[in-house]
């Protein structure tokens, strides 16, 4: 059968938080097809690739993306008729090439990045086989662990929680099934821990889990805990945190919000420690600035308890990657291919952090798609742990029957054991 390329189709469509997206449809002489869209982050670091949107303020605030399905139709579309689908290489590589940018600015990060997700998926569908199953070569025998962010921090009246996600991780068990009753179950039960502890229903936040209800974190964990302890899986759940302190951090005076206070570097890292050695925590990301280098070499020396991730510092970069491993910076990366905008680039970043001893944690964005190609990494790459939303909303939802389907279509598979990666 014929793998070239012989159409390349683009329109606008939206995203979850109804914003434009591009949506790009590529298909073979064969008939196989694949479509993808790039999802967008709610907090988008200053490392990532370009975001093209129009920018005229009469249609959806300017956010359409006009501009971005013309460069997918009429510049990328018929520079890649006629090639092999199945090398993802060569595609990714011809479209850097035409924008010929660091981040992707003349065509758009989110431009080639749909483009990179439809060829990766129309080559799976070449091969009538599953795209994760294709990531694999073969049949899988994990599926990771999944985070499940439920409380959000952010501005709220009243108070700012700097803390950006509280998230659970449902670990101690071997099926899917399971880790996601678990945290269905610790999500609705927290709805009633918040509510004695507010006096009425917790706000719905941005991302779908519950409205932060203190500035403090501890107080936070301790309800989270309380929920989980009242559901019986006290010893089967941990916990994480996404801080995403760029969000929060005033470059004039180098310091980082924390209860209400400015802190400094070392303070924050000392009040980290302190939650690590008071709650069981799997990972911390994004605990500090994303020019912060120096501070994340001494978070990992001396958070010992957790996993110290990156995410607006790596921004799934090769080159920061290298950099975050020369300086011991990071145990591990968020990977989010839309940061660097290739399914190609993606992987070659997923690939030093595994020869280097570097977890990688696929990732959702908040601005997500319902069919979101992070699913397949997940899967596909068999990495121990993912980050989820709050078991609300559609997008969110799917990706968990995403992961119980392919857990049930492969026989041998099983949940992701984690223990021995926990440090605590």
């Amino acid at each position: 059968m014929d793998n070239k390329i012989v159409s390349v189709r683009a329109q606008q469509i939206i995203d979850c938080k109804c914003r434009p997206a591009v949506e790009v449809e590529i298909r073979t002489e064969s008939g196989a097809t694949g479509r993808g869209a790039a999802p967008t982050g709610t907090s988008v670091g200053m490392h990532e690739s370009f975001v093209l949107r129009d920018g005229d303020p009469s249609t959806y605030k300017g956010l359409s993306v006009h501009k971005a399905v013309d460069y997918a139709e009429n510049v990328i579309g018929p520079a890649l008729i006629g090639m092999d689908v199945s090398d993802q290489r060569a595609i990714d590589e011809k479209m850097i090439a035409l924008d010929g940018t660091p981040d992707k600015h003349r065509l758009g990060g989110n431009t080639i990045y749909s483009v990179s997700i439809a060829a990766f998926r129309a080559a799976a569908d070449a091969r009538a086989i599953p795209l994760y199953e294709h990531i694999a070569g073969r049949d899988i025998r994990t599926v990771p662990v999944p985070c499940f962010n439920v409380v959000n921090g952010g501005r709220y009246e009243g108070f700012t929680q700097g803390f950006n996600e509280f998230l659970i991780v449902p670990y101690g068990t071997d099926s899917i099934d399971f880790s996601i009753e678990m945290a269905v179950a610790v999500f609705h039960k927290l709805g009633e821990v918040l509510t004695s502890y507010l006096g009425h229903k917790p706000q719905v936040a941005s991302s779908y889990g519950y409205a932060a209800p203190s500035e403090d974190p501890e107080m936070i964990l301790t309800l989270m805990q309380k929920a989980i302890d009242e559901c019986g899986y006290s010893d089967r759940i941990a916990f994480a945190l996404d801080c995403a302190s760029s969000e929060m951090y005033d470059k004039q005076t180098g310091r980082y919000l924390l209860k209400g206070e400015r802190v400094s570097s070392d303070e924050l890292i000392a009040y980290a420690k302190y939650l690590t050695e008071r709650f069981n925590m799997v990972f911390i990301e994004d605990l500090l600035d994303e020019n912060d280098w120096a501070g994340y070499s001494k978070a990992v020396r001396e958070l010992k308890r957790t996993i110290v991730l990156g995410d607006d510092l790596t921004v799934t970069n090769l080159e920061l990657l290298r950099r975050a491993h020369d300086t011991h910076a990071v145990d591990g990366f968020v990977l989010k291919p839309n940061q660097v905008g290739t399914i190609t680039e993606a992987m070659d970043a997923y690939k030093f952090a595994q020869e280097h001893g570097m977890i990688a944690v696929p990732s959702g964005r908040s601005g997500g798609v319902v069919d979101d190609v992070v699913m397949d990494f997940s899967v596909g790459l068999e990495v121990p742990f993912q980050k989820n939303g709050a078991p609300r909303s559609g997008e969110r939802i799917e990706k968990l029957n995403f992961l119980m389907r392919a857990n049930a279509r492969s026989s041998a598979c099983r949940l992701y054991d984690i223990a021995p990666l926990l440090r605590f």
